[in-house]
């Protein structure tokens, strides 16, 4: 005969379940935008410098990638609206807003667009200007997310399911 602390274990274990079951999960956003964003830089870029999340928002990290770049040009990755142009510190930077709570940010960028312009996916957006930030020319891309710094890279990365196949026959 089932006790009533094994009724309980049961009924326990099964709360838990559902409640996996119904949670909505990790943010899309984070790892995998609903809408595909594209590189910010013509091509595939060499990541420089990776994305460095500092264990207390006040420490030294760094908050985003620098990418190698070719050509000057700066590209909107996800469809959006210029919501900064100015200098922080003493670098111009650019500041879109891609709705949902996204935000992306390149320096050093001079823009070709203007606070309220709505850019599209792939427009340009600026060229990265002269003052050095990498000894190549490079661009720092950083993407915020409800106001924390996310590594941008899983944003353009290959997004597509893992799928397990069989072992081949030897």
């Amino acid at each position: 005969m089932a006790t009533f602390a094994n009724i309980f274990r049961f009924l326990a274990g099964a709360a838990v379940c559902i409640g996996l079951l119904l949670s909505p999960g990790p943010s899309p956003a984070s790892s995998n935008p609903e809408a595909p964003w594209s590189w910010p830089l013509d091509g595939t870029p060499p990541v420089l410098r990776h994305f460095d999340r500092p264990p207390e928002p006040w420490m030294a990290g760094h908050r985003g990638v620098d990418l190698g770049a070719s050509d000057g040009a700066v590209l909107s990755p996800a469809d959006g609206v210029v919501v900064f142009v100015g200098t922080v510190v003493d670098r111009p930077v650019l500041t879109l807003d891609h709705g949902g709570g996204l935000l992306s940010s390149f320096e050093p960028v001079t823009a070709s667009v203007a606070e309220g312009d709505t850019v599209a996916a792939g427009q340009e957006v600026g060229r990265i200007s002269t003052e050095p930030h990498c000894p190549s020319l490079c661009v720092h891309w950083g993407v915020r997310e409800h106001g924390e710094y996310v590594n941008p890279l899983p944003f353009v990365s290959d997004r597509r399911p893992s799928v397990l196949l069989p072992l081949a026959d030897p």
